[in-house]
């Protein structure tokens, strides 16, 4: 996994590429975290992400919840057609707003 995370404003990007799985979950969360506070809006540009394993949707869930809860808003964009399909097998299709 390869994450290119950038920050204009109060926005925060995150490109992320390869893979999200158990292993490279936590690394994408350690990332999030320390972005959590400063930012209003979240955005993932998935283009490049060829596979998200239960961890890696239970860290985009986490994320979703937090912006949710703090009247942030957060999308994703570029979905990768593997990982769209991953989407919505398990129903992250109608949680997640999608572009």
């Amino acid at each position: 996994m390869d994450i290119k995370k950038s920050i204009e404003g109060g926005k925060a990007v995150f490109k992320i590429s390869g893979k999200v799985d158990t292993l490279t979950a936590p690394t994408l969360e350690k990332e999030l975290d320390e972005v959590f506070d400063t930012v209003e809006a979240l955005e993932f540009d998935l283009e490049n992400l060829t596979y998200i394993s239960s961890a890696g949707l239970r860290v985009l869930l986490t994320a979703h919840n937090v912006m949710e809860d703090k009247d942030g808003e957060m999308k994703v964009i570029n979905v990768h057609p593997d990982v769209m399909e991953i989407f919505e097998i398990t129903g992250f299709d109608s949680i997640l707003e999608l572009d």
